[in-house]
């Protein structure tokens, strides 16, 4: 049976991650309260921070970025996008 969560981030009910997608009690949170179309949301949307500021996923100040800007993303809803970034036309 699927896992339905109250996802903060789309404000509705929907499937929930499938596993805490991290240690610690963040990532108990996450699981917790992020449905999976969000979650897949965040994943596109770090790679994207990682590519367009050109991060090294093992510098801890890019990890604290990327801390931060999840908690943009999903939880405070002031997220912007990276600076520089230009949408593909398509």
């Amino acid at each position: 049976m699927t896992r339905m969560v109250k996802c903060l981030k789309l404000g509705v009910e929907a499937e929930g991650l499938v596993s805490v997608p991290f240690p610690g009690p963040k990532g108990q949170f996450i699981y917790d309260n992020v449905s999976q179309e969000a979650w897949k949301e965040w994943m596109k949307m770090q790679t994207m921070i990682i590519n367009e500021q050109r991060l090294a996923s093992f510098d801890p100040k890019a990890k604290k970025l990327l801390e931060e800007e999840r908690e943009k993303f999903l939880f405070s809803g002031n997220f912007e996008m990276p600076e520089g970034y230009v949408p593909q036309k398509g």
